[in-house]
């Protein structure tokens, strides 16, 4: 890892990671009110974690995304970079987009498609990142991999629930 050299790329790091926070943040402001009510009484499928492990993986993979973005944002010379950056603030957009559409909205069909979208822009950006710097790539692994188990969930849980079909 390529650790900021000045106080310019500490900063560009500090909003790569609070900005990734952020969405969270505000996908959290759609989530949170709908856990204890809305949420609470879907059927869920096996493997249905607690409630109270999501926010701290989301938490480490917002960090581990904002990691990512910066690694690749100080090698932005590269061919691939631009378009690798692009990726991640349409994954970025993309993951907002789906606590609003699941939680706010419960727009459970709308949700797969949204997340199904996410997953793919996730590997494209990991695609782009690789070819930029290979650690920012594996620091996405993770989060494929929790959006590969949320989608899941979230077909299970439309599946399950057909009065919100």
């Amino acid at each position: 890892m390529t650790l900021p050299r000045n106080a310019v790329e500490w900063a560009v790091l500090a909003l790569f990671v609070l900005g990734s926070l952020a969405a969270g943040f505000l996908g959290s402001v759609a989530t949170a009110p709908n856990i204890p009510t809305w949420y609470a009484g879907l059927a869920k499928p096996p493997l249905n974690p607690p409630s109270w492990l999501f926010a701290p993986v989301w938490t480490l993979l917002y960090v581990l995304m904002g990691t990512a973005g910066f690694l690749v944002w100080q090698r932005r010379d590269h061919p691939a970079a631009k378009t690798g950056l692009v990726l991640f603030g349409v994954q970025l957009g993309l993951n907002l987009a789906w606590s609003w559409v699941f939680f706010a909205f419960h727009a459970l069909g709308l949700a797969f498609v949204v997340i199904a979208a996410l997953w793919l822009s996730i590997l494209g950006t990991i695609e782009r990142f690789y070819r930029v710097h290979p650690l920012a790539a594996y620091l996405l692994v993770p989060y494929i991999a929790w959006t590969t188990f949320a989608a899941y969930l979230n077909g299970a849980i439309w599946y399950l629930n057909p009065e919100w079909r």
